[in-house]
């Protein structure tokens, strides 16, 4: 099988060393010796039949070890096959067995036993050659002349020209002689493969490259290398020139191999398996792994490739947990993919599954076989019985926590039960599985005894029912009064419960946070979501004032709520001081301080008109006066608190608000959680009210 001389300059590199491998001219195999001895091969292959080790009568030659060299068997100039020449090392093995006369006398009693001693050795060596899919053994006859032979000591070597063998490939030597005098030795080969094709991974996507001149045409198949069977092609095509084909990664599995050859007469096949300890190539599959059920009770594994694997059946309880493994009564068998296998069992059952456990005793598939004709999952009990010796019998029933014997006075359902069981057992009532010499498997149905605890179940509701209703009979006076207020406090604060409220305030001092504090406590009892800088000081040092008013801003209006503009005496400076009304005041911002940011934002929704149904005004009696607060801002409703709390409440609730009389009350409990912080805010030394707030330098100026 010829191969084109540019496939093996490419496997075997462009080096002065590699090219100059030594030619051999013909078909025909040869075997040469080192000087001093004599071989001889014999003609064709022989069959390899090593048998076992017998002892030696005397000195023996064995073969000690072997050596391989890379040569080219070549039929044209350029058309040569990749050739392995052996080369086998023989020395003497056993001693001779000096006569009692000779060593009594030191000399030989008669000299025809001389001869024997001073005859040459002769062996018959094997050389047996694998290299997948071929195997060879040749018999080669050596012979050593007296002079030679040492005891223990080499004698030399014979070489063989030569065993074929394909670019990429494994090949295994052995070698010892027949009659076989010890253990044979052996050798393992990787040969070059081909550098022209290569495997390389992108992202998801498996790439074959394969570099060839645009001229040259070759084929290429893509193969699962099963061990039972001949090969499956999976893919094939004959191509030219350099080609790169893209495998998707979920394609790839321990056992896909990719062959290649030249599109010319008897052309070498070289088979590379890229993929064999490749984890993804594992993990596909066993994802790939199928479990078929085979009427009657016959099962069978599909898979591409061989899987090192066992299976058992196991017990799988309606109620969810782990399937509990029949073992040791059905022990675990090895698995051999594609090949049908018969349950040893009388009947089936949908709670029946079987497990594929990988040889690392990791399980890596389940399926319950017959969950489709026999319908889902059953509430019943398996019984497991086991016989020992003397016809000693034990009964427990399998639950998640073990196998529970049924006469016991454990808290699970089975010791429950156990009476009744054994009763349903004995009347016949329980489906034989499984019975041999070991023991047997009974499934029980549980549901009568389902049903016998779902009477009770109900009896309890409609008791409970009874006298709830009798209950309300004799209270049906306030049973009505609770009605009437529950339906009164849907209505009412239903839709109130989802607005939201944002107030911006000027932090002036402690006090007046305090009642700004108080003021949002207060509104969030009615309630409402409200949103203050103070609940958010986290925030506030992360985003910064001005990003975090624009997210709660922008969250307030978006859900239909309002944005409250608290006036105080520092913020009506503010106030000035942007709309440019006067000279700035003198005072440092706090880093949490967002209604100085957000007047940047504030005051484009008033100057354009906006502001009216997102906007309302505040302030605290006796801290500010109505007419302090700029005439820009009061085109929006502006409060005075708690003087004016319903009318401010019901701005704050919108549609939803309630009716007058339930406003008033929820407008005195706001203005009792306000007026201590008020009174403290108004003791305080220093008060800005008296000072700035109501004042006749503190009127509208705008």
């Amino acid at each position: 099988m010829p191969v084109p001389w540019f496939l093996l300059s490419l496997a075997l590199g462009r080096s002065p060393v590699v090219l100059s491998l030594e030619r051999l001219v013909g078909s025909q195999d040869a075997a040469r010796c080192s000087p001093g001895l004599s071989c001889h091969l014999w003609d064709g292959d022989v069959v390899c039949l090593p048998g076992s080790v017998v002892s030696t009568p005397g000195p023996v030659l064995v073969p000690t070890h072997l050596q391989t060299e890379l040569v080219l068997r070549c039929y044209q100039e350029t058309d040569c096959d990749l050739c392995v020449r052996v080369a086998v090392h023989l020395a003497v093995h056993g001693p001779w067995e000096e006569p009692e006369d000779e060593e009594k006398f030191g000399k030989v009693a008669d000299p025809e036993l001389e001869e024997p001693r001073n005859a040459s050795l002769q062996a018959q060596v094997v050389l047996s050659f694998q290299a997948y899919p071929t195997a060879r053994c040749v018999l080669l006859e050596v012979r050593v002349p007296a002079a030679l032979v040492q005891p223990g000591q080499s004698v030399g070597s014979v070489v063989f020209d030569c065993f074929e063998a394909a670019l990429g490939t494994e090949v295994q030597i052995w070698s010892y002689t027949q009659p076989r005098y010890q253990k044979e030795v052996n050798l393992t080969l990787q040969l070059p493969a081909l550098p022209w094709l290569s495997v390389t991974a992108d992202g998801d996507d498996v790439l074959l490259v394969l570099d060839v001149s645009e001229e040259q045409s070759f084929g290429l198949s893509l193969y699962w290398n099963q061990v039972q069977g001949p090969i499956k092609p999976w893919w094939h095509r004959n191509l030219t020139g350099p080609q790169t084909i893209t495998l998707n990664h979920t394609d790839i599995v321990p056992c896909l191999c990719v062959q290649a050859w030249t599109l010319e007469p008897d052309s070498v096949r070289t088979n590379i398996c890229p993929f064999r300890k490749d984890p993804r190539a594992h993990r596909n599959l066993w994802q790939a792994a199928r479990l078929q059920l085979l009427p009657p009770r016959g099962w069978r594994l599909d898979a591409p490739c061989s899987l090192p694997a066992q299976a058992t059946l196991c017990w799988q309880a309606l109620g969810g947990g782990p399937c509990q493994p029949l073992v040791p009564l059905l022990p675990r068998e090895n698995v051999t993919v594609n090949m049908a296998l018969e349950f040893p069992l009388l009947k089936g059952h949908p709670n029946l599954c079987v497990q594929q456990v990988s040889s690392w005793k990791k399980l890596q598939l389940q399926e319950c076989l017959w969950a489709d004709s026999l319908g889902p999952l059953k509430d019943d009990m398996l019984l497991v019985e086991t016989r020992g010796p003397q016809d000693n019998r034990s009964l427990c029933a399998l639950e998640p926590s073990g196998c529970t014997p049924l006469l016991n006075r454990a808290s699970t359902r089975a010791a429950r039960l156990g009476e009744q069981l054994l009763q349903d057992l004995r009347s016949g009532q329980c489906l034989q599985l499984w019975d041999d010499d070991l023991g047997a498997l009974w499934a029980c149905s549980m549901d009568k005894y389902i049903h016998q605890r779902w009477v009770l179940v109900w009896l309890a509701c409609l008791l409970f029912a009874a006298a709830l209703f009798l209950l309300l009979l004799l209270k049906k006076d306030h049973v009505k009064g609770w009605l009437r207020l529950l339906k009164e406090d849907v209505r009412a604060g239903g839709t109130a419960r989802g607005r939201a409220a944002l107030l911006l305030y000027s932090a002036d001092d402690a006090g007046f946070e305090r009642l700004v504090g108080a003021l949002a406590s207060a509104l969030c009892q009615l309630p409402l979501r409200v949103a203050v800088d103070l609940w958010s000081r986290r925030e506030l040092s992360a985003q910064g004032p001005l990003a975090w008013f624009h997210a709660q801003r922008r969250q307030t209006v978006q859900e239909g709520g309002t944005v409250v503009l608290i006036f105080s005496p520092g913020a009506v400076a503010l106030c000035h001081e942007w709309l440019q009304d006067g000279a700035p005041a003198p005072r440092a911002h706090g880093p949490h301080d967002a209604f100085a940011a957000s007047l940047s934002c504030v005051l484009p929704d008033f100057l354009q008109g906006r502001a009216p149904g997102r906007y309302v005004g505040a302030y605290f009696d006796r801290l500010l006066h109505r007419d302090a607060v700029p005439a820009l801002f009061r085109t929006v409703p502006v409060f005075s608190l708690p003087s004016q709390l319903p009318d401010f409440l019901g701005t704050l609730q919108g549609p939803g608000a309630p009716r007058p009389g339930r406003l008033g009350e929820r407008a005195e409990q706001v203005s009792r959680a306000l007026q201590p912080a008020l009174d403290s805010c108004l003791r305080s030394p220093g008060t800005p009210g008296t000072a700035r707030g109501m004042g006749p330098e503190a009127g509208d100026r705008t």
